[in-house]
């Protein structure tokens, strides 16, 4: 039974918010309230969503402090020439700017945390999307799945989760599989050319004007702003002026969608928050606090409460600009936060009440004694599923371990086994139950909703082609 309605509850919570009838952290909430009363433990609902918060509180304190951090560092110029090597490599192209973003999505994920690289990303990459009118699915999309394949990286979670459950060394799970995850990789630079090249269709073949090339820091710079005039404007090729496809021609740019002014004023070269002298400063300050996470020296909310406090410090040492930066970014704390405690109500109700060991234990016994020999591709075909479905936590020391002993009754490895339960990381950065794919459908402003339709079957493929290559390289 809690097999049953642990799958409903999935299933009425995805349904719910693709189908937008209902908002994602309304339906975090109610869903699993609803079902937790349904199997009959509706009074210990309290202690399960206080466990969940307990255990999110974390991240939430992270994710509050880095929105914070970035934002500052926006607001001051820190990313304003990453956005203006984008535009020169870019050119306007919606193709280039598709590729843009999973290749910046794939550096910065070099980091191991996925909520940095979507602020990063989206950062730099939003005001692109808007002013050309593109489509923000598109960017969010390619960004999570890109990030999902280098999510493996021996410092970014599943593969020390995987090489702790099994007692194996993190280094004979992800040397091996470079190659197929270099595949993947690969497989999300194609995903975005053809993406990119449904946009340029869509769009028409856009060029910046003279202006813009040769003064890239006019760049988006809203027409109203009172920088840059009309250095704003998109005029199309010549190579698309025929095309009768294109629906967002310069007449479409330049009018904007209403409020296309206030959303380039953040990277206007002339407003009053930047603060070019203190540029090294900022740099570093970044550079060390990535650093910092990556050497593990304290936790990643300390880093990112202590890198906030000191930025908005150093940058804006009067009160009232300290204040009137907090305020500008409040709106996105309080829905990623929000969120991200709305989601620790779902993933209390599910791990408290044991749906997920049911689900769990249904999942492992239906497979055939037949396929034990191939335990280790069954195992990656079934972290697509189970890793967006549950936490990594919950797959890779609950589950796990039991497909690890299944397979070694046959004579499987419990390092194939290991290598194939990261093949789903492209999809599992997409699962409702990750805090960070809330930063990057909230910077990005897209429904979580839109975000799963559109990105789920690209994230699904691409995690496949790992797993096709991990079987064709003879890694799995």
């Amino acid at each position: 039974m809690l097999t049953i309605l642990g799958f409903a509850m999935i299933a009425t919570f995805l349904v719910l918010i693709m189908m937008k009838k209902m908002s994602p952290i309304a339906a975090l909430v109610l869903i699993p309230a609803l079902f937790c009363v349904a199997v009959g433990q509706g009074a210990k609902l309290g202690d399960y969503v206080i466990e969940g918060v307990g255990t999110l509180a974390p991240t939430a304190a992270m994710l509050m402090f880095a929105i914070v951090y970035f934002g500052v560092m926006i607001d001051v110029g820190l990313f304003d020439p990453i956005v203006r090597g984008i535009l020169r490599f870019c050119k306007a192209d919606p193709m280039r700017i598709v590729i843009g973003t999973a290749l910046l999505a794939a550096v910065v994920s070099l980091d191991g945390d996925g909520s940095t690289t979507f602020m990063i990303t989206v950062s730099a990459m939003y005001p692109l999307y808007k002013r050309l009118k593109m489509s923000l699915v598109v960017m969010t999309g390619v960004a999570a799945t890109a990030n999902g394949v280098m999510n493996t990286l021996p410092w970014g979670g599943p593969t020390a989760r995987a090489a702790t459950a099994l007692k194996v060394d993190t280094a004979d799970i992800f040397v091996p599989m470079i190659p197929a995850l270099a595949v993947g990789l690969l497989a999300v630079v194609l995903l975005a050319c053809v993406l990119g090249r449904r946009e340029r269709k869509r769009l028409g073949m856009l060029t910046l004007d003279e202006a813009l090339v040769t003064e890239p820091e006019t760049v988006l710079v809203g027409a109203g702003s009172g920088a840059g005039g009309g250095g704003d404007r998109l005029t199309k090729s010549p190579k698309s002026s025929s095309s009768g496809t294109a629906t967002g021609g310069a007449g479409d740019a330049e009018d904007g969608d209403g409020d296309g002014d206030e959303e380039f004023k953040g990277l206007d070269p002339h407003r009053s928050t930047l603060r070019p002298k203190l540029y090294w400063f900022n740099a570093g300050l970044t550079v060390a606090l990535l650093a910092a996470m990556i050497l593990e020296l304290m936790p990643i909310p300390v880093l990112f409460l202590l890198g906030a406090a000191l930025a908005l410090t150093v940058n804006f040492p009067h009160m009232p600009d300290q204040r009137a930066r907090i305020a500008a970014h409040a709106d996105n704390v309080l829905n990623v936060a929000g969120m991200v405690f709305a989601a620790a109500v779902f993933t209390g109700v599910l791990t408290g009440t044991g749906m997920v060991e049911h689900m769990a234990d249904w999942l492992v016994g239906a497979i055939p004694d037949a396929m034990g020999p191939h335990m280790a591709i069954v195992t990656g075909v079934l972290s697509l599923p189970l890793t967006y479905f549950m936490s990594n936590d919950g797959f890779y020391f609950g589950v796990l371990p039991v497909l690890a002993e299944a397979g070694a009754a046959h004579g499987v490895s419990p390092l194939e086994v290991a290598r194939a339960s990261i093949v789903g990381q492209p999809l599992h950065m997409s699962s409702p139950l990750v805090p960070a794919v809330y930063v990057l459908v909230g910077m990005a402003k897209v429904e979580f909703g839109d975000h799963t339709r559109f990105t789920v079957k690209w994230a699904v493929l691409t995690s496949l082609v790992v797993l096709g290559a991990g079987i064709l390289f003879g890694i799995i």
